[in-house]
């Protein structure tokens, strides 16, 4: 099966796998949305809960027992198969909004974004303080944003991302 890419040509999902790369639309503000690509746990979380992004956690399922999963997150594991079908079955479900990825420190979610981004995609955000922080910021829980149990997050995933 081949996409078409927005960069022209087609491209195989599985070349996404190989180190494929996004472009990233965004928050707050649908100018400052478009034109961002790195954002911060504050941008991602004000963003999610003005309905103007879908957030991916892209950790292992390990992690999302380990911490909780981010209130709103649609936990989709990098580690697991049948992750690209899955992230851009995310972007069509998010209906036009930017689909913001997180993981524990920013490496994961940043190397997805990059890859995306290369490979001509578009819509995709990397939340670079990660879920534990990082050197850009605290991250999503040391600022106390909402968490959820990873099998609440599971049972609040779409039917089309299962």
């Amino acid at each position: 099966m081949t996409i078409a890419t927005e960069a022209g040509g087609d491209t195989s999902r599985r070349f996404f796998l190989a180190g494929a790369t996004v472009a990233v639309l965004a928050p707050p503000s649908s100018l400052w949305a478009q034109q961002a690509e790195i954002w911060s746990a504050k941008d991602a979380h004000d963003s999610l809960i003005n309905d103007l992004i879908r957030l991916v956690d892209i950790r292992s399922r390990e992690e999302w027992t380990d911490t909780g999963v981010a209130q709103g997150a649609w936990p989709i594991s990098l580690h697991e198969e049948r992750f690209p079908e899955r992230l851009f079955a995310a972007r069509e479900v998010a209906d036009g909004r930017p689909v913001a990825l997180i993981c524990a420190t920013g490496g994961r979610s940043g190397y997805v974004s990059r890859s995306l981004r290369e490979a001509g995609y578009s819509g995709f955000i990397d939340v670079s303080e990660g879920m534990l922080g990082s050197l850009r910021g605290p991250g999503w829980i040391a600022s106390k944003f909402p968490t959820v149990s990873s099998d609440v997050a599971m049972g609040n995933l779409p039917a089309e991302l299962a």
